[in-house]
């Protein structure tokens, strides 16, 4: 009995896309699927009899095929979003398209694609609510998003500006004791923010942003009495506020104005008995219908398999405790 499915391409440039750099997405393709995946001429096939492996396979070519008249994208970031959200894992949603869940961002030499299921809610919450709170480990992609989405509004033209800031709370040092003006103080404790503009942008337009003062870094410390209009802004590191940092900074937020709120609440370096302006929040405002928030996992943790490893190893930990 043949048990061979085979899923017949326009031609052979569009297989070749489809199967990516060196087969890259042919690979990922079939570590998802669990069977080997062939080629020949414009025809890519699998040798499986089971309906639901098959009906899997077409679902995330004719996906990829779609993206790629569309967009002409055909990165591996974008198969591992196809594979990773939509209807796939038991999600019954057959229309999901992976290229209404992309940053596009002008000027930037790719589209940013959510990986995972929680992140594809967490681009779809930063469209729809002012404010969002993103919570969720090392890894997980919270804050890297956040730079994206917000570099999309102010290049777009949706904001006028983007603001960044963290609280400082380190062990054994204080801010002010630190080399330099206020902007070389503040500056290493922003640097995964600008880490995650540089991925996204080139180094240079980044400079440009920042020399323009259309990108502002600025201590929590310092944004009292200020009134956020026309911004993005982003609160990284939000579990080392405290509870009266944390009502500050949410009320500083002005007219035509995104919040975006992320933080590792299980990295919370707070003294003892300080509690979590992060965790007060999600539990204070969570009856608000107009605030989102997305909570992450250790599976959404895409920085490294060995990243994931050691998130789940740690999280276990306190559980066992």
């Amino acid at each position: 009995m043949n048990s061979e499915y085979t899923i017949v391409l326009a031609d052979g440039d569009l297989l070749s896309r489809v199967c990516g750099t060196n087969d890259s997405n042919l690979k990922l393709i079939e570590k998802h699927i669990g069977v080997p995946v062939f080629t020949r001429g414009n025809e890519i096939s699998i040798d499986e009899e089971d309906p639901h492996i098959q009906q899997e396979f077409k679902f995330i070519i004719d996906r990829i095929v779609d993206e790629i008249s569309d967009s002409g994208e055909s990165s591996s970031d974008l198969v591992l979003s196809i594979l990773n959200t939509g209807f796939l894992h038991g999600c019954a949603d057959t229309e999901f398209n992976a290229g209404r869940y992309a940053i596009s961002i002008p000027g930037s030499t790719r589209k940013i694609y959510p990986k995972t299921k929680n992140q594809a809610d967490l681009v779809k919450a930063f469209r729809q609510s002012d404010l969002v709170f993103a919570e969720g480990p090392a890894g997980s992609g919270k804050t890297f998003l956040a730079v994206a989405e917000a570099l999309r509004l102010v290049l777009t033209k949706k904001v006028n500006s983007i603001l960044l800031t963290r609280p400082v709370v380190e062990a054994g040092e204080s801010l002010g004791f630190l080399p330099g003006a206020l902007e070389d103080k503040i500056n290493p404790y922003l640097r995964p923010l600008y880490d995650s503009m540089n991925a996204c942008l080139p180094r240079e337009i980044v400079h440009k942003l920042t020399e323009n003062g259309i990108i502002e870094i600025a201590p929590l410390a310092y944004m009292r009495g200020r009134t956020l209009n026309n911004c993005a802004v982003i609160l990284d590191e939000a579990q080392n506020t405290t509870v009266e940092q944390m009502k500050m900074f949410l009320t500083r937020m002005g007219e035509n104005s995104k919040v975006f709120v992320t933080g590792d609440t299980t990295q919370v370096d707070l003294p003892k008995r300080i509690p979590s302006g992060l965790i007060g929040a999600m539990c204070i405002l969570g009856d608000i219908p107009e605030i989102s928030m997305v909570r992450l996992s250790a599976d959404d943790v895409v920085r490294s398999s060995l990243v994931r490893k050691i998130v789940q190893a740690f999280s276990q930990e306190v559980k066992d405790e």
